[in-house]
């Protein structure tokens, strides 16, 4: 049964900063796994909007460039999911973000996540990402 889960980027203080949605396939997920759906999420509706030159998401792709509004590409190209995913997945080991889940933090990529219609799931960004 498909859940929808809230995923949250927030700043150390608190602040929210952005905000998106996804379909959960199963109860049980891994953080791994989240965050590698959360990077194909963002990747994917990057590259099918053609018109974007900005990239908002979890981390900065490569030939980039930090603006209010993402990350600005010095050319319009395709964003590559599993370099952005494997950027992701290292920056969390190496604690450059951390996740929040249920106000809980989340340390270990095989932790595994209950997800049900309250669950509550933030990205706290501790220093910029830059990826593929």
């Amino acid at each position: 049964m498909k859940k929808t889960l809230t995923i949250k980027d927030e700043t150390v203080a608190g602040k929210l900063l952005n905000q998106i949605l996804i379909d959960i396939e199963s109860e049980i997920i891994t953080v791994e796994e989240l965050i590698r759906l959360r990077v194909s999420y963002e990747v994917k509706k990057f590259n099918e909007q053609s018109k974007l030159h900005h990239f908002n998401g979890l981390v900065q792709p490569s030939d980039t460039e930090t603006t209010l509004n993402g990350y600005k590409l010095k050319k319009k190209r395709q964003v590559d999911a599993e370099k952005q995913s494997y950027v992701a997945l290292k920056a969390f080991q190496e604690n450059g973000f951390f996740i929040l889940v249920d106000d809980q933090q989340v340390e270990d990529l095989k932790h595994e996540i209950h997800v049900d219609q309250n669950t509550e799931v933030s990205f706290v960004r501790l220093t910029p990402l830059v990826g593929g």
